[in-house]
C-alpha cells in the first residue's frame, strides 16, 4: 500500500465528510426541486418562491436553525445571518457552522440566493446586484422574527462579499454590526492567472460573459460589479469586518485579495492561526472547526479566546 501524505489525508477526512454531510439532506433535494418545477420561470416571484421554500425544507432538514420562534439572548443579542457562496445553498454550506453556532446559543438563519431557472440546489448564480436584494428582504424578516435592532453577518466566498453590496448601496449598514467573510471575494479573483491572459486574447472576456452565468463574471478582477463596489474604500463606519483567508486557497487568488481595508477591520490568515491547517477555500468555510471557533471570537469579541489548533476539537 503507498503511504498516504498528511495533506491528502486531510483532504480525504474532509471529502468523506462533506460527502456524508450532502447525503444527509434529501429532504431539501426533493423539496427544492419540486419548488423549482412549479416557480414562474424568470423574475423576482420566481426568486422568492424558490427561497420561501428553500426556507420551509431548511426549517425540517437543519439541525436547529431557521428557527423563527428563537428569540436572541442577552449574550447573544444578535441573530446569524449565514450567506452562501457560489454554488452553494441554504442548508449544504452551513451543516457545519449553523449547528456549532446554535449550540453555542445564537439565533441562526440562512437563505438560498442567485437561483437561476431549471438550476436546482446550485445557487449564487445569478446577478449580484439582485442576490443583494434578495439578502435584504431576509435580513428584514429575521430582525422582524427576532425583535433585534441589528444582525451579525457571516458569508463564504460570495457570501463574504455580497452582503458589502446590500450594505453599501440597498441601505443595509444600520441593520449590520458585523460582517465576517470566509475566503471572500472581496476583489474578485485572477482563477490563478487566468484573467491576466484576457487582454491577450480579443474577444475572450466578451465571450466569457455571455456563457457564464452573471454571479461568476461579477466576481472577476476588475468587473464593473466590483468596480463600482469598491469605489471610495471597502468599509463603511459603524460595521465590524473580519476576513478569515486560507494560504491553499485556490478559488480566490490570490488569497491576499480577500483582506479588506479600513478602520474595524481585522484580517485573518487561517494558518497563522493553526499552521497544520490545509483547508482550501472551500472546506474552509464547510467543514474547519479552527475557522468556526474564529468565526465565534468575530461575532462576540468580548469573551474571544484564542484559536490554536486544539480547536479542531472545540
Amino acid at each position: 500500500m503507498l503511504p498516504i501524505r498528511p495533506r491528502s489525508a486531510l483532504r480525504l477526512l474532509s471529502a468523506l465528510t462533506l460527502t456524508a454531510a450532502l447525503f444527509a439532506t434529501p429532504v431539501l433535494a426533493d423539496t427544492t426541486t419540486a419548488a423549482l418545477a412549479k416557480a414562474p420561470a424568470s423574475g423576482t416571484k420566481a426568486a422568492a418562491t424558490v427561497n420561501a421554500a428553500a426556507t420551509a425544507a431548511g426549517a425540517t432538514a437543519s439541525s436547529g436553525w431557521n428557527n423563527w420562534s428563537c428569540k436572541p439572548s442577552a449574550a447573544h443579542p444578535r441573530p446569524v445571518v449565514l450567506v452562501h457562496g457560489t454554488l452553494g445553498n441554504s442548508i449544504d454550506n452551513w451543516l457545519g457552522l449553523a449547528p456549532y453556532l446554535v449550540k453555542r446559543g445564537y439565533c441562526v438563519y440562512s437563505l438560498d440566493y442567485g437561483q437561476l431557472p431549471g438550476v436546482p440546489l446550485f445557487h449564487g448564480l445569478g446577478p449580484i446586484t439582485a442576490s443583494s436584494q434578495q439578502l435584504a428582504d431576509h435580513v428584514d424578516r429575521v430582525l422582524a422574527a427576532t425583535g433585534a435592532g441589528k444582525v451579525d453577518i457571516v458569508g463564504h466566498s460570495q457570501g463574504g462579499m455580497m452582503p458589502r453590496y446590500y450594505m453599501k448601496f440597498l441601505g443595509g449598514a444600520p441593520k449590520v454590526n458585523a460582517l465576517v467573510g470566509i475566503a471572500p471575494s472581496n476583489h474578485g479573483t485572477d482563477l490563478g492567472g487566468l484573467l491576466k491572459l484576457l487582454p491577450y486574447f480579443p474577444g475572450a472576456a466578451e465571450a466569457i460573459e455571455h456563457l457564464t452565468p452573471q454571479g461568476l463574471t461579477d466576481q472577476m478582477a476588475g468587473s464593473a460589479f466590483l468596480t463600482k463596489l469598491n469605489a471610495g474604500g471597502d468599509t463603511l463606519p459603524g460595521v465590524r469586518y473580519t476576513v478569515i483567508a486560507t494560504k491553499y486557497d485556490e478559488v480566490v487568488t490570490p488569497y491576499t485579495s480577500q483582506f479588506l481595508s479600513g478602520p474595524d477591520v481585522r484580517n485573518v490568515v487561517l494558518q497563522d492561526l493553526c499552521p497544520l491547517d490545509l483547508s482550501e477555500h472551500v472546506f474552509a468555510g464547510l467543514t474547519d472547526r479552527i475557522v468556526f471557533h474564529e468565526t465565534a471570537n468575530a461575532l462576540d469579541p468580548a469573551h474571544a479566546k484564542a484559536t490554536d489548533c486544539g480547536d479542531v476539537f472545540s
